[in-house]
């Protein structure tokens, strides 16, 4: 953990480069230095690696769109482009936050609303954590039983999922190094072989000419790529210098997820868009079920980084707490979950949608405040950092309008509710009403309107 008090315009130790020791891995508490091993390249493949995912592939639909009325093959992937590089671009900042802090993702919500404030969002951060990470575990047996071709050994292949994403987690230093010298490899080999080869065989273009919604789709990308904003900073406080850490993650992540969700879109179109045959598209090429094999072993990097984030989520609750004890917790709990859940339910779905709607507007006011506000003079990270109960202002206006535009399908009562705000206030959501993007610029300029409050009232708070 850095000191109490860490300044962007000043990151000394986050900028300097010295050797590491041999051997070294991540602090096992909060309160101790990171070692800064990361370079570029450890931030491109591990970064390259969480772009490219099973679930990617068969959320290719959510982009091309419904049956009859799919987007133009153009126009799916100019918003597979266009979302990724904007959302990709907020990852990129919150990744230069974490390696010039030094601090994990929740642990600098200390800085924005103050210790006891930031539990709020680090709990949602540990139940969306956990609950993606049982879902990792299920894709995972999934493609494993595709591969294999049967129906049976689930339970077999969940536990040896979450073993081995548990011992990634131990040493997840050395997991991102393994990451680099050989994974990012075998992934790039198994995506080249794929694109050639579903390449050869054609792709139709179902809704040539139809741009009708490519800002939807675009959305939908955005969102996709901010789901990991909370995560960055647990890998890029590692970082060498902030500037590593930035092109690393934006870099590796924005090339992966754009190839990734093209190749779904070949795969979908192949497979007549239906997404529960997606796979037999790769299967249906020459020694397809190698290489698909290659990309369900490397999937186990996606439940690693949910599980180590749960760990690092849960150490600014806990800050003493050994992480390995954290993480072979976190661990052997997804496993249990995700041999007692056969499927995700649709509400599930939507909850987890909800709690990913909560970040989108806090990470605008993580930045602004960061950059414009109280960050300028260096934000605390003590664990007694006095709360700064207006931030929450912005970031509730944020989630307002973000669920105004796109309500989320939690629960009836929640869409009847924001449903009943739409026709009060005769608002009526349109093609170019990005949720994303209205959802992260409203509580940004609110932010940015409070700053010459919040930055001398965190002022007279450190003095």
């Amino acid at each position: 953990m850095p000191p109490a008090s860490t300044s962007s315009s000043s990151p000394s130790s986050a900028t300097a480069v010295l050797e590491p020791p041999a051997r070294v891995e991540a602090p096992l508490v909060l309160d101790t230095e990171p070692p800064r091993t990361l370079r570029f390249r450890d931030h491109f493949a591990l970064w390259m690696n969480l772009g490219v995912s099973l679930i990617g592939f068969t959320t290719a639909a959510t982009v091309l769109g419904a049956k009859g009325s799919e987007l133009s093959l153009a126009a799916a992937v100019t918003a597979i482009v266009a979302g990724t590089v904007v959302g990709t671009a907020m990852l990129g900042v919150a990744a230069l936050i974490g390696a010039r802090t030094g601090a994990p993702a929740m642990a600098t919500l200390r800085g924005l609303f103050g210790t006891r404030l930031s539990y709020v969002p680090t709990v949602l951060n540990i139940v969306q954590c956990i609950g993606w990470g049982v879902y990792e575990l299920l894709t995972i047996a999934l493609g494993a039983q595709t591969v294999v071709g049967t129906e049976g050994y689930r339970w077999l292949f969940v536990v040896l999922a979450g073993a081995i994403t548990t011992a990634l987690t131990i040493w997840p230093l050395g997991a991102i190094a393994v990451l680099r010298r050989f994974v990012a490899v075998a992934v790039a080999v198994a995506m080249v072989y794929f694109t050639v080869q579903l390449g050869r065989n054609g792709v139709a273009d179902p809704g040539a000419g139809n741009w009708h919604g490519f800002l939807r789709a675009t959305d939908a990308m955005i969102a996709v790529s901010i789901s990991f904003v909370p995560l960055a900073a647990d890998y890029t406080r590692h970082s060498r210098t902030p500037r590593s850490a930035f092109w690393g993650s934006f870099s590796g992540y924005t090339v992966a997820q754009v190839w990734c969700y093209v190749l779904g879109l070949m795969a979908l179109l192949q497979a007549d868009g239906d997404p529960e045959r997606i796979f037999d598209s790769f299967l249906g090429v020459w020694a397809g079920w190698l290489f698909l094999l290659v990309l369900v072993l490397r999937e186990t990097d996606q439940s690693f980084a949910n599980v180590y984030s749960t760990a690092m989520s849960i150490h600014n609750l806990l800050p003493k707490v050994d992480r390995r004890l954290l993480t072979g917790g976190t661990g052997a709990l997804i496993t249990v979950l995700a041999l007692q859940i056969t499927a995700f339910t649709d509400s599930y779905y939507a909850f987890l949608g909800l709690i990913g709607s909560v970040f989108v507007p806090m990470f605008a006011v993580l930045a602004v405040d960061y950059f414009l506000g109280a960050g300028r003079r260096g934000w605390d990270l003590s664990d007694g950092a006095p709360s700064r109960w207006l931030m929450l202002l912005p970031w509730a206006l944020g989630f307002a309008v973000y669920q105004l535009i796109a309500p989320t399908a939690v629960a009836g009562w929640w869409t009847d509710f924001w449903t009943s705000a739409q026709e009060l206030l005769h608002f009526t959501p349109q093609e170019w009403t990005s949720a994303s993007l209205f959802g992260f610029l409203v509580p940004a300029l609110a932010t940015w309107a409070l700053t010459p409050f919040t930055r001398g009232r965190a002022a007279a708070d450190a003095r």
